[in-house]
C-alpha cells in the first residue's frame, strides 16, 4: 500500500482536492477527525489535557472546550509544545493502527493522510510521497476572506502565522495549483493520481 501525505497552507483548496483523491478510490484520513478522536471523554489524551490545564477546559457535558483550551495556549510557546506533545504521538498512533488496517484489507491501494500541519509537526517523514496543495497568494488571501467572511488585514494575518506557500512547496514530490479553478485542479489531481497508482504497480 501506498502511503502519501496531503497538506496545503489554508484556503488554498486542500479540501477539494482530498475530496477527489477520495472520489477516485484512495483511502482518505481527515487528520482533524483523529485529533477529536483522540480526545474524547475517557480517553487518556483527555486525561493528559486535565493533568496538565486543568478542569476549566472541560464542559460541562465531559467534552473538551476546544476554544477555551485554544485561548490558553495561544500565543504561549510552552503551553503550546506542552499540548503537542499530548497530542501528537497519539494522533500519529491512531492513524498509523488505521493506516495498518487498510493496507490488510487493501493492499495494493493509496492510502492518504490530510492534515494542515504535517510538514510543521515532521509527520510528513512517514509516508512515501508528499502532496502539497497550493495557489497564487492573491488567489488565497480572496478565499479566505470569503469563506471565513474576514477583512483583508484579518485574512492577511491568519495567513502570515502559517509557514510560507513557498516553503512547504519544497517538501513536495507533487504539487497541485488551485489557482486555475476546480476544474484545473481536478485535472491536475488526476494526473497526480495516476502517477501514484503507477508507482503502487511497480511496489508489487
Amino acid at each position: 500500500m501506498l502511503r502519501v501525505g496531503l497538506t496545503g497552507s489554508i484556503a488554498v483548496g486542500k479540501s477539494f482536492v482530498a475530496a477527489v483523491f477520495e472520489e477516485l478510490g484512495c483511502n482518505l484520513l481527515d487528520a482533524d477527525v483523529t485529533a477529536r478522536e483522540v480526545v474524547l471523554p475517557g480517553t487518556a489524551g483527555l486525561i493528559a489535557i486535565i493533568d496538565r490545564f486543568g478542569e476549566e477546559v472541560i464542559q460541562k457535558d465531559g467534552t473538551l472546550d476546544r476554544q477555551r483550551l485554544a485561548s490558553l495556549v495561544f500565543g504561549s510557546e510552552v503551553l503550546r509544545k506542552d499540548l503537542n506533545s499530548i497530542l501528537h504521538p497519539r494522533i500519529i498512533e491512531r492513524q498509523d493502527a488505521i493506516l495498518s488496517e487498510w493496507e490488510q484489507n487493501d493492499p495494493d491501494g493509496i492510502s492518504i493522510v490530510d492534515a494542515a500541519l504535517m510538514i510543521e509537526s515532521g509527520g510528513y517523514k512517514r509516508f512515501d510521497k508528499l502532496v502539497v496543495v497550493h495557489c497564487r497568494p492573491e488567489v488565497q488571501l480572496e478565499r479566505l476572506m470569503l469563506r471565513n467572511g474576514l477583512s483583508r488585514e484579518e485574512a492577511q494575518q491568519r495567513i502570515d502565522s502559517q509557514m510560507p506557500q513557498e516553503e512547504k512547496q519544497k517538501f513536495a514530490d507533487y504539487l497541485i495549483d488551485t489557482s486555475g479553478g476546480f476544474d484545473r485542479a481536478r485535472q491536475r489531481t488526476q494526473q497526480v493520481y495516476e502517477q501514484l497508482v503507477e508507482l503502487t504497480r511497480k511496489q508489487r
